[in-house]
């Protein structure tokens, strides 16, 4: 046993009630002064509340906020200000700088033909344009005057060379059209089983009910004749997911499916997998570009899942780990070279 076990032995029998009830109103006051428990270093806290009260002053009366305000403005205005601060008058001291002129040495000065110097003093900028394309020098013009030039015996581009700061104007791309689809008319074809449907397109329709999307998933479970259902950036999350799960265990006519740019976690991937593996007809699986990252143990289960389902051919994800990349795509090498093989028989 050590020497400060030694000294704490003799404290173990102490009765502490004992020795409160011999104590002073004065020594419990400070006793309880200690006790206290306060945080100096939290700002939220108020001053009284971050210190112990150490002074027994009374208070000489109630706060008047006003009064105080009006005392602090009266210190502020009082305060000579300091003797070296000088205000600005907006004046400019010094001399302007001026870039020396550089004077060309005599073995870099260029002396030309007579003939050669009039010819290009009066060349317009078009024709310095086109001599600069000759001689190579592609940096002084812009690609569009560059070309012009060497494809061309005439001068055709006369924009000269100050065009080179302008950008070439390009024909503005026009935005896609919005998605034409009729969801209730689609929702209707699906359950009644049309021959003429083969694909469901709902792509970047971003204000589709929850509701609806279930239905159309539980009708799929008993079409024949859809080969291609697509949910690209409809906001689809974690219920559509599971909807669109319990949908592949049943169908077994779809042929693709595509459910990237949604809103679905690594726990819809994981249901949609797992629902891929009882499935043998689906040949294409595109989950890419969810709004989080699923994690390293979906990665592992897809690679899992396309090693194990010999009919996708065609799968969409961009693997962030090494490991789950060269596994997926080595099954997908040898579920192409099986198809491959199926076709030639």
């Amino acid at each position: 046993m050590s020497s400060y076990q030694k000294e704490l032995e003799k404290y173990r029998d102490i009765d502490e009630d004992e020795i409160l009830r011999t104590l002073s109103p004065e020594e419990l006051e400070q006793l309880d002064c200690e006790l206290q428990e306060m945080d100096p270093e939290n700002m939220l806290l108020p001053a009284g509340l971050r210190q112990r009260d150490q002074t027994k002053k009374s208070p000489t009366g109630p706060l008047d906020r006003d009064a105080l305000l009006q005392y602090l403005e009266q210190q502020a205005l009082e305060v000579k200000e300091r003797d070296d601060l000088v205000p600005f008058t907006g004046e400019k001291k010094g001399k302007p700088y001026i870039q020396p002129k550089r004077e060309i040495p005599v073995q870099e000065q260029i002396t030309l033909e007579p003939e050669l110097e009039e010819a290009l003093a009066n060349a317009t900028d078009a024709e310095m344009c086109d001599i600069a394309a000759i001689l190579g020098m592609y940096t002084l013009m812009s690609n569009k005057q560059y070309y012009d030039a060497i494809c061309s015996g005439e001068i055709c581009n006369t924009e000269g060379i100050s065009s080179v700061v302008q950008p070439d104007k390009y024909k503005p791309v026009p935005d896609e059209p919005p998605n034409p689809t009729n969801i209730e008319e689609i929702l209707k074809s699906v359950r009644n089983n049309d021959k003429e449907l083969e694909e469901v397109n709902l792509n970047n329709i971003q204000d589709i009910p929850i509701p609806m999307l279930t239905e159309l998933c539980e009708a799929m479970k008993t079409n024949t004749y859809v080969r291609s259902f697509s949910l690209v950036a409809t906001r689809s999350g974690d219920p559509i997911a599971n909807a669109v799960a319990d949908m592949l265990r049943e169908n077994r006519s779809l042929q693709s499916l595509n459910i990237e740019s949604n809103f679905i976690s690594s726990t819809g991937l994981m249901a949609v997998l797992k629902a891929v593996r009882e499935n043998a007809t689906l040949t294409e699986l595109r989950v890419d570009n969810q709004r989080q990252w699923p994690g390293d143990a979906v990665e592992m289960e897809m690679a899992t899942v396309l090693e194990q389902c010999p009919s996708i051919v065609r799968f969409g994800y961009h693997f962030t780990q090494q490991g789950p990349r060269a596994r997926a795509a080595q099954a997908m090498t040898r579920n192409n070279e099986l198809r491959r093989q199926q076709k030639k028989r």
